[in-house]
């Protein structure tokens, strides 16, 4: 039997080929996939649904350090407790250094995935098109970081001036 995520990409899949190829909205596939039956939700726990409004808010919860600094006030990490997989939150201005050591390097982890992948998507993309100029991607956000930190000073000494 096909997982979920695999029964998802059917649908998507279902789509172009009856549908087109082009760019589109999967705000518009999923109205295609209902409108055919192709997608039924299961009935979802109310717990389910709670924990995931919960972490979506808390992903947003931003405050501003004596510096003029915003970050991110809630961070989680993953892990197995009696073989079941749980998300754990905490604050960052109470929560243990060894929480955030984890919680840090998950995200880094991630991060890192997501920049592997986008690496495999570029390569295959260019080996494809031989012809066309290759897409070039950076990976080192080094200056990324460095602009946007520029970009959060100034806004906090245009405000502070104001």
């Amino acid at each position: 039997m096909a997982t979920f995520s695999e029964q998802m990409q059917a649908i998507f899949g279902r789509y172009t080929e009856e549908v087109g190829t082009d760019p589109v909205s999967l705000d518009e596939v999923a109205v295609w996939a209902i409108e055919r039956g192709l997608y039924r939700p299961a009935p979802r726990d109310v717990v389910k649904i709670c924990r995931d409004a919960l972490a979506d808010s808390l992903r947003q919860e931003k405050r501003i350090d004596e510096k003029g600094r915003k970050y991110r006030a809630k961070h989680s990490i993953r892990t197995w407790i009696e073989g079941q997989q749980l998300s754990l939150w905490a604050d960052i201005d109470t929560a243990p250094r060894s929480f955030l050591e984890k919680s840090f390097g998950q995200r880094r982890k991630s991060i890192a995935d997501d920049c592997f992948q986008i690496k495999q998507d570029v390569d295959h993309f260019n080996d494809e098109h031989p012809d066309e100029e290759p897409i070039q991607m950076i990976i080192d956000f080094t200056d990324d970081v460095a602009e946007m930190e520029a970009a959060a000073r100034q806004d906090t000494e245009d405000e502070e001036a104001a």
